[in-house]
């Protein structure tokens, strides 16, 4: 097979895996509303409180800009890490590992198809606080501001496709580790609060994940007083985002290699206490 024509089948695949997530999962308007109200409903409560005790309204803003971020963090806990498990519990894994794609395609389809569910779920949630808190936001650099905001998106997704061939491996107890995950990472990415506040030692620890520096970098060009909230410079953040998301992407491939050689060396794809 020529290289053109592989590379057509790669995109083909991609496609594909994608399109379930840009049309099926916008189609049912249920969970549209459902997935919307509840982050906005958390919104709407810490607005109220920074107005109750006199805060900036800035707080009121970096609540919103938190907000419309957690989209994307549930779709890359949910939707991209624990995946592979739900398709093998379904009975999809075995015709997507029997079909003659590299199942590095099935991952960046997930990927391209999470980023547009968690978008148009993400474009709500700034709209309703624009509208509705009537949040005002200053653009310092429209350029960074949108670089940042890309690399958030690569480094998180390239970090959920390189979790889900770690998940699948685990097996069930990935659905635990979610679980017991959403609330620290909320607390360590500093969703409703400056990661600032949280002190150099678990700032740095929070860092690890690509939505604490993404949020952080956004909010300080985004918000008048950003930069006085803000962690580190967001050239720098830009540039470790930029980083994590090479080294998250070498990582996916490498666990998916590593999954497909031990489904076709041992006939199985999870850890022998599973």
């Amino acid at each position: 097979m020529s290289p053109a024509r592989r590379l057509v089948d790669v995109w083909r695949a991609v496609r594909a895996r994608a399109y379930v997530r840009v049309v099926g999962g916008n189609r049912e308007m249920s969970w549209l509303i459902t997935e919307v109200a509840i982050p906005v409903l958390s919104i709407a409560a810490y607005v109220f409180i920074y107005r109750s005790i006199g805060a900036p309204a800035d707080y009121e803003g970096l609540v919103v800009v938190g907000g419309a971020m957690i989209p994307f963090w549930m779709v890359v806990l949910w939707s991209m890490a624990a995946q592979f498990y739900w398709e093998k519990e379904v009975g999809n894994l075995d015709l997507y590992m029997a079909s003659p794609m590299h199942p590095f395609a099935l991952l960046l389809g997930m990927a391209l198809g999470g980023m547009f569910m968690a978008g148009v779920r993400s474009a709500i949630i700034v709209i309703v606080g624009i509208f509705f808190f009537h949040v005002a936001f200053q653009v310092t650099s429209i350029g960074l501001t949108l670089l940042i905001f890309a690399l958030t998106l690569t480094a998180l997704f390239s970090m959920g496709m390189a979790a889900s061939s770690v998940y699948f491996l685990v097996g069930r107890a990935g659905i635990k580790i979610n679980v017991v995950l959403m609330e620290p990472i909320f607390l360590l990415s500093g969703v409703v609060f400056p990661v600032k506040n949280l002190g150099m030692v678990l700032g740095i620890i929070g860092s690890i994940i690509p939505l604490t520096l993404g949020l952080d970098g956004v909010r300080q060009l985004l918000l008048p007083s950003g930069p006085a909230l803000g962690f580190l410079n967001p050239s720098v953040e830009a540039a470790i985002l930029a980083g994590m998301t090479i080294v998250f992407g070498i990582a996916s491939v490498k666990f998916m290699s590593m999954l497909e050689a031990l489904g076709k060396r041992e006939g199985r794809m999870t850890l022998r206490w599973q």
